[in-house]
C-alpha cells in the first residue's frame, strides 16, 4: 500500500469538520492513546464522513477508517515528541497563525458570513472551537520539520528513482502553460479619495459625539465582509496579521481610541482598539473604498484594445508592449505569471482553477487560454487584482506543452519531487519505528487486525 506523505493541513479538515459535527452524533470512546493524548471514536467518524462527502474516500468504510486512524495517531505520536524535545510555541504565534488561516479560508468560501453560516458559528466560536488544534498542528509542523531537515534527493537517485518505475505506469502529464500579460489599472481619482475619507471622518464624529456606536457603524456602513456582520470586530491578532499601515495605528492605540483614517493597499480604514493581551490585540475598524469611474475602466479597455492591434500588426513585440503600457509589477519580468503555488512559471488548468479560489487575478484564466493559441492575444478583459482593485489586461499564451507520458528530459523537476517524496516518506517510516518503540501506545481491540504503514508496535 503506497501512502502520501502526511503534511498536517489543520484548517483544511478541521474547520469542515466543525460543520459536520452539529449534524452527527457518534457514541463515543477512546480507541487509541498516544502517551497523554487519545484519538476517540469520533474523531475518525467525522472525518470518515468528511472524505466520503469530498470524494476522498477510496476503498472500504474499513480501510478508510483505518487510514484515518493511522493519520490521527502519526499526530499524536509527533504531538508526544514535541513534548518529549521541548518544543513550544506562543499565544501570539498561535493567534497570528490561527487568523491567517481564518482569513485565507473566508477568501474560498466568500465572505465571514458564509462561513459561519456553513458552520453554525459566531466567529469568536469557530476561533475558540479550533484554536487548540491550531496549536497542536504548529507543534506537529515543528516536528514533522525536523524529520525532514537532512532528506536530500540527488541527481543520481533521481535517475534511478525514474529507471525503476515500469515504463507502463508512468503517468500522463497534461500540458502546461506560460502567461504573459499587460495589464492596466485606472487610478482612482483624487476627488473620489477625498470624498471616501470625508464619509469617514463624518462617520468618526458621530461616534465621537455619541449619536451610534462604533460597532453599529461599522454594521450599517463598512465595506469589509468580512468583519462588519460583527461590528467590525476582527478577533485577536498578532503583528505581521494586517497590512502595514493599518498595524502601526492600530497597535499604537489605547483601549477604546478611535484612530483618524488610516489609507492601506484595500481601501480607508478608521480603527478602534477593543482589547490589548500582551503582543495581540482585538479591533474593530470600518473600511470604506475609493471606486474607479467607469469611464476611466473604459478608458483602460479601449487603450489595452490599441495596445493588442499594435502587437497583432508587428510594430511591438508583446514584451515591449508590456514594459511600455503595462501597470503590473510583472512587467519588469516580460509580464510573466507566476504560479502561487510553485513560484515558477508554468501552469496547469489543474493549477489555474486551484489558484482562482485564493487570488482574484487568476479568476477565470482557465476559460479564458482554453480559447487561445500560443501567441494569440486576448482582447481586453476584465479582471480583479490581488488588492481587490477593478482593472483590465491583455494574456497571451507564451508557451505551451503537449500532454505526454513523463520522462526525465521534460519532467525532470516533477520527477525530483517524486523521488523526494518517496525519500520522505521513508525517513518518516523510520522515525515512526524508532518513537514508537519508546512510547505508550495503546490501540482498541476493534482496530488491531488493520494493516498499518508503519510499525506501531503497540502496547
Amino acid at each position: 500500500m503506497k501512502r502520501n506523505l502526511i503534511i498536517i493541513a489543520l484548517m483544511l479538515l478541521a474547520l469542515p469538520m466543525m460543520a459536520q459535527n452539529r449534524q452527527s452524533q457518534v457514541i463515543d470512546k477512546v480507541v487509541a492513546v498516544v502517551g497523554k493524548n487519545i484519538i476517540l471514536q469520533s474523531d475518525i467518524e467525522n472525518q470518515y464522513i468528511q472524505y466520503r462527502m469530498q470524494g476522498m474516500a477510496e476503498g472500504t468504510g474499513k480501510e478508510v477508517r483505518g487510514r484515518i486512524l493511522e493519520d490521527l495517531l502519526l499526530q499524536k505520536l509527533m504531538l508526544n515528541q514535541a513534548e518529549m524535545d521541548s518544543i513550544t510555541v506562543t499565544d501570539e504565534q498561535v493567534e497570528a497563525e490561527l487568523n491567517r488561516r481564518i482569513q485565507w479560508f473566508i477568501a474560498r468560501i466568500g465572505s465571514q458570513e458564509k462561513m459561519e453560516a456553513q458552520f453554525g458559528k459566531s466567529m469568536s466560536e469557530i476561533k475558540d472551537e479550533v484554536r487548540q488544534a491550531s496549536k497542536d498542528n504548529m507543534l506537529q509542523e515543528q516536528v514533522q520539520a525536523k524529520i525532514m531537515e537532512n532528506v536530500v534527493v540527488t541527481p543520481k537517485e533521481v535517475k534511478e528513482f525514474y529507471r525503476d518505475i515500469p515504463r507502463d505506469s508512468l503517468p500522463m502529464i497534461d500540458s502546461d502553460y506560460e502567461l504573459v500579460q499587460i495589464v492596466k489599472r485606472p487610478p482612482v481619482s483624487i476627488d473620489e479619495k477625498l470624498m471616501v475619507k470625508d464619509r469617514l471622518y463624518q462617520i468618526r464624529k458621530r461616534i465621537l459625539d455619541g449619536e451610534s456606536s462604533f460597532a453599529t457603524m461599522a454594521v450599517l456602513y463598512s465595506e469589509d465582509p468580512g468583519s462588519s456582520r460583527q461590528g467590525g470586530e476582527l478577533g485577536f491578532a498578532g503583528k505581521g496579521v494586517y497590512a502595514t499601515e493599518f498595524e502601526n495605528v492600530a497597535f499604537n492605540l489605547r483601549d477604546g481610541e478611535i484612530s483618524d483614517v488610516v489609507e492601506t493597499e484595500f481601501g480607508f480604514h478608521i480603527i478602534q482598539l477593543i482589547e490589548r493581551r500582551g503582543e495581540t490585540i482585538n479591533c474593530r475598524h470600518i473600511l470604506l473604498t475609493a471606486k474607479v469611474p467607469v469611464e476611466a475602466l473604459e478608458k483602460a479597455q479601449n487603450e489595452l484594445d490599441s495596445v493588442a492591434q499594435l502587437v497583432r500588426n508587428g510594430n511591438m513585440t508583446f514584451e515591449e508592449a508590456c514594459k511600455k503600457y503595462s501597470d503590473d509589477d510583472s512587467k519588469n519580468n516580460g509580464g510573466y505569471l507566476t504560479n502561487m503555488g510553485t513560484g515558477g512559471n508554468w501552469l496547469s488548468m489543474k493549477d489555474l482553477q486551484e489558484l482562482e479560489q485564493s487570488y482574484p487575478e487568476y479568476k477565470n484564466l482557465a476559460f479564458v487560454i482554453n480559447r487561445l493559441e500560443v501567441g494569440e492575444i486576448s482582447d481586453p478583459l476584465p479582471m480583479t487584482t490581488n488588492d481587490n482593485k477593478d482593472a483590465f489586461r491583455l494574456i497571451m499564451i507564451k508557451r505551451k506543452t503537449e500532454p505526454h507520458q513523463a520522462n526525465l528530459k521534460d519532467d525532470y523537476n516533477l520527477i525530483q519531487n517524486w523521488a523526494m517524496s518517496q525519500k520522505r516518506q521513508e525517513a518518516l517510516g523510520k522515525w515512526v519505528s524508532e518513537k514508537a518503540a519508546k512510547a505508550y501506545i495503546r490501540l482498541d481491540d476493534t482496530f488491531k487486525d488493520y494493516d498499518f504503514y508503519y510499525d506501531w508496535k503497540f502496547q
